[in-house]
């Protein structure tokens, strides 16, 4: 017989999401401030893809095994989602601290590769951990928190880099500004604290009798999680090829964005790059943390909203809509001179994020196994970022011999992707994700 799962209240709802704002805090320090931080340690921006390279060879690793390996996992005290989150917590929490400390370019990299393991260790578990507790009916509602909370997340990584670029001054020997020493603190901080008040305040459901007892029954060796992610992908519904090919161009083009922006405002605004000035590059570099603040704010005041025009129109037309805002947008973004202009287009992205990081999930989850929703949701991730492998290892040449080294044109051409990646969403069939009316 079916569990039957309970209802949960809005607060509730909110708890068993809260941990998703530490690890997105740690995301958006990625996103905005590991590039300058290369840049202060000598990197050059054709070096810049390379130096990413981290964060989809981990999540191509590390979130599948995770995944399958919870899906197996379960101890009356700890659980079985929650385990991972809080041990890559943990580990992340420690990575943010030591990395304002680096002392070379390569030191940052290393120290890139471990932040992000343990990134992906307390990221995938969390989609799981929303399928695994919510009814049908509370899944938009669930997904769509998590986006919320990466807005807010993301939102007060970059806002806190503006501020302590304004009233913290001077830099260590190396050159990194202590003001990036600030933000990475409070995000260290961030990341441990606001997952621990999930695993607290939110139990998991026991698994039911029958399977505690074909968990325990099973041997168990290290080749496991590779076959049963092998044996995933063999029985993968069609609605998760296709999602695929949607996110082969929606995330090939966000990690151009997340590169490149840094450096496409210092052109567009500043008119310098940070081989030409430094001075104006920090500037530059912490008005792009102002300016991905604005748009993460966006998302996390839309998110919600979404919740609603999913149950409506259904998931996939969201989504259309959502990326062709997100294609105006950078179309737009490197054309402006005024750094106050620049918040306008950032609504669009704002909003089309909120529905990257929920939207998505509710077109493929009603056509999972319950039992297998940890390795899918790591599958999941695996579509994220073979993207973001391709593009980091394809790019640098598309930006020299393609796109004339201007970083202008890399913004530009990241929004030509997203356009593809809208295209590519409207050939998914509705009937196969079934969204629930609440």
């Amino acid at each position: 017989m079916p569990l039957v799962k309970p209802s949960l209240s809005f607060q509730q709802i909110i708890n068993m999401n809260v941990g998703f704002f530490g690890i997105q805090y740690s995301f958006g320090l990625q996103q905005t401030a590991v590039g300058p931080l290369y840049s202060f340690l000598g990197a050059h921006e054709g070096e810049l893809p390379l130096l990413f390279l981290a964060g989809p060879v981990t999540g191509l690793l590390i979130q599948p095994i995770i995944g399958a390996l919870s899906d197996k996992t379960w101890h009356p005290k700890y659980g079985r989602r929650k385990p991972f989150f809080l041990i890559g917590a943990i580990a992340c929490s420690l990575c943010l601290f030591a990395f304002p400390f680096s002392r070379s370019l390569w030191m940052a990299a290393g120290l890139l590769w471990i932040l992000d393991a343990a990134n992906n260790t307390a990221m995938e578990p969390y989609r799981a951990f929303i399928a695994d507790k919510l009814p049908s009916e509370q899944l938009a509602t669930g997904f769509l928190t998590q986006s919320f909370f990466t807005g807010l997340g993301i939102t007060l990584a970059n806002v806190s880099l503006f501020v302590f670029q304004s009233f913290i001054k001077g830099q260590s020997e190396v050159g990194i500004p202590y003001w990036v020493y600030g933000s990475f603190f409070v995000g260290s901080f961030c990341s441990i604290t606001s997952v621990l008040w999930s695993v607290v305040k939110t139990p998991e459901i026991p698994p039911s009798d029958e399977e505690l007892i074909h968990m325990r029954a099973q041997k168990r060796n290290f080749l496991d999680p590779f076959f049963e992610i092998f044996e995933a992908i063999g029985d993968m519904p069609r609605v998760m090829w296709q999602l695929a090919l949607v996110y082969l161009f929606q995330w090939y083009a966000l990690f151009i964005y997340w590169q490149y922006v840094p450096l496409s405002i210092a052109r567009s605004v500043w008119n310098t790059s940070s081989e030409e000035n430094i001075q104006l590059y920090e500037e530059a570099a912490a008005w792009t943390g102002l300016v991905n603040g604005f748009y993460n704010v966006i998302t996390f005041l839309s998110a919600f909203f979404l919740v609603g025009l999913a149950k409506k129109f259904g998931p996939k037309w969201v989504h259309i809509v959502c990326l062709l805002a997100a294609t105006v947008s950078l179309l737009i973004l490197p054309s402006i001179h005024d750094k106050y202009l620049l918040f306008a287009p950032m609504i669009g992205f704002g909003v089309a994020w909120a529905s990257m990081m929920g939207v998505p999930y509710l077109l493929v989850v009603e056509s999972l196994p319950k039992e297998r929703y940890g390795v899918y949701m790591g599958i999941i991730n695996m579509m994220i970022v073979i993207p973001m492998i391709i593009q980091t290892l394809s790019f640098g040449a598309i930006f020299e011999k393609i796109l004339g080294s201007d970083p202008r044109n890399a913004i530009s051409f990241a929004g030509a992707l997203l356009a593809v990646a809208a295209i590519a969403t409207a050939f998914i069939p509705t009937n196969e994700s079934k969204m629930s009316q609440s």
